[in-house]
């Protein structure tokens, strides 16, 4: 295994509640309240649709798709969703600094350094909003690819928080069969004094309609007990991820470090630094001297 380099679970498509559009050269973040799925093609209009999000919608209300079928690839809650708070610089793209309230890795001029780490709202490193929750969420959609996943990546804390609880819950009631749960994710709205009572959007995780507790954990059992029947090892499947994942000191990926910073980082006003078509451009050129602590 190469060293340094993050082993991700491959990715199929995405799933986003969000789009990025252009207006007068500047790309700016767009919310949604529906969700989308993408293949990992991008055109100049946008990122094309994967198949699955046609075929999801056929049986959405006013095709509107607020609801996806999901399964999770590992029973442990962690390896499913990593989250964690993480400072982006703007102008190169590279991830400067990653820590979980208690410890950090940093980048500073003599390499990467653990440091405490006491959250973006008292850290001066991370001051001013640079520093936010980054969370990556990879489930599986239908069974064309038994590894496959899709990723729904997200700074909100909303989503974070409420996906960080249901997986370590579903995880506990299931007897570690989180895997083997027949669940879905579920767009949710609120409002609050902040979002000026304008609804916000924020990613849940349910149990499929129609199907109770109990149901789920009975099926959970019996899918286990098939499978180590019929020689599938889900535990050194868990195993083998948390290796990869902790190959390097971040989970980084070049392309997604682009897209990460256009769409959940974009300018304050008056920072000086809007992110047009020459901005990303010049990130992913940046991306190629990035330093081998992010390779």
């Amino acid at each position: 295994m190469i060293k340094g380099l993050a082993i991700t679970p491959p990715v199929l498509g995405r799933i986003s509640i969000g789009r990025v559009v252009e207006k007068n050269g500047i790309r700016l973040p767009q919310k949604d309240n529906q969700f989308t799925i993408t293949s990992q093609i991008q055109e100049k209009d946008g990122w094309v649709l994967h198949p699955m999000d046609e075929e999801l919608r056929k049986d959405a209300p006013n095709s509107k798709l607020r609801t996806i079928p999901v399964r999770m690839l590992f029973n442990e809650a962690d390896l499913n969703l990593r989250a964690e708070y993480t400072m982006f610089d703007r102008k190169s793209g590279r991830p400067m600094c990653v820590g979980n309230g208690d410890n950090c890795k940093r980048l500073t001029q003599s390499g990467v350094q653990s440091l405490p780490c006491p959250g973006p709202t008292q850290c001066e490193f991370g001051k001013g909003g640079l520093c936010k929750p980054y969370g990556r969420l990879n489930v599986k959609i239908g069974d064309d690819d038994d590894l496959g996943t899709f990723i729904f990546r997200t700074t909100g804390y909303n989503s974070i928080r409420t996906l960080t609880a249901r997986l370590s819950y579903y995880q506990a009631i299931s007897g570690g069969l989180l895997a083997y749960m027949p669940l879905e994710l579920k767009l949710r709205g609120k409002s609050t004094t902040q979002s000026r009572r304008t609804p916000i959007y924020f990613v849940d995780l349910v149990l499929r309609e129609g199907v109770s507790l109990q149901e789920a954990v009975a099926e959970s059992q019996e899918k286990a007990r098939q499978m180590k029947e019929e020689g599938v090892d889900q535990a050194a499947l868990d195993a083998a991820a948390a290796k990869g994942f902790g190959n390097a000191f971040f989970e980084y990926d070049e392309d997604e470090i682009v897209h990460v910073v256009e769409e959940f980082y974009p300018p304050a006003q008056g920072d000086g630094l809007p992110v047009t078509s020459s901005v990303v451009s010049n990130l992913k050129k940046n991306l190629d001297s990035a330093g081998s602590a992010f390779e």
